[in-house]
């Protein structure tokens, strides 16, 4: 696995060297080419000046910000470089805090966090097993692709997991989704809804988490190159009932799905003892 930033993480007067690691699977991700429907030829990806029509290369290209219609000011890279940010080379634990606290609409991207070479192994150890004896989680900032951005630092199986956070001022209020006002849940239907909940719960890792998407998607592109036809699922239309009874019927469906299997049992056979007299004679 290859790291994509190395610095340090600071946990107050204790400094870890870490490396960041991305969590995601890139490659598990199916890509699609862009192709001219009259002859499949793919399609390029061609830089073209607004202004004079004009091909540019990435050798011709600057950074520009806009700060008034058409008036732009150009950062160049050595600009960038000036930028004075502890974060680009050392995560400072600024706080710890619990998970509760957390908006989980702030979760963004998981990375993971690993000790830089065996030297930091102890330092390291120590942070993840006080994360986990404590229940906290640590907040800091990391610079990562030219952005400064905050990490949640949580421990995970023996090791430690960093999800950067999108800013609050990033993600949008709730109570702007329309026809929230005024909801409130019938007390009979709450009931039997909770009843059903408690009937559902079962273990996280029981629940079978697959790209269903993805499988079904590979087995259309594989009939299309096989040359077969593509069998169209249709979907069943749900009977419209009322919710008392839709309630009712999903709580004995719940208890027969979660009734153990019985072994099957068979009466014993007993074999009688054939008794043999001796003749005397």
């Amino acid at each position: 696995m290859r790291s994509i930033w190395k610095g340090h993480i600071r946990f107050s007067l204790v400094t870890i060297p870490v490396r960041i690691y991305g969590a995601i699977e890139t490659a598990e991700s199916i890509r699609f080419n862009q192709l001219h429907k009259e002859d499949y030829g793919r399609i390029g990806y061609e830089k073209k000046c607004k202004k004079c029509d004009e091909v540019v290369t990435s050798d011709g290209i600057v950074k520009g910000f806009q700060y008034e219609p058409d008036q732009y000011v150009i950062v160049e890279n050595d600009d960038l470089d000036k930028l004075r940010l502890k974060s680009t080379k050392v995560i400072e634990i600024e706080g710890f805090v619990d998970a509760d606290d957390i908006d989980p609409a702030l979760y963004d991207t998981p990375y993971f966090a690993g000790p830089d070479g065996p030297v930091a192994s102890k330092a390291y150890a120590l942070l993840s097993q006080t994360l986990k004896d404590t229940g906290k989680m640590g907040i800091g900032r990391v610079v990562l692709r030219d952005r400064e951005s905050i990490m949640l630092m949580a421990p995970h199986g023996a090791g430690i997991m960093l999800y950067k956070l999108r800013y609050p001022k990033e993600v949008r209020s709730i109570d702007a989704v329309p026809e929230l006002e005024g909801l409130e849940a019938d007390a009979d239907q709450l009931k039997l809804a909770r009843t059903l909940v408690e009937s559902m719960t079962t273990k996280f890792d029981k629940i079978e988490l697959v790209d269903r998407y993805k499988d079904a998607l590979r087995e259309v592109i594989q009939a299309k190159v096989d040359g077969k036809e593509i069998i169209v699922m249709e979907e069943e239309e749900a009977p419209v009932v009322d919710i008392m009874t839709a309630l009712k019927d999903s709580i004995n469906k719940a208890k027969e799905e979660k009734k153990p299997m019985q072994k099957a049992t068979g009466a014993k056979k007993t074999a009688a003892k054939k008794t043999t007299k001796k003749k005397t004679g």
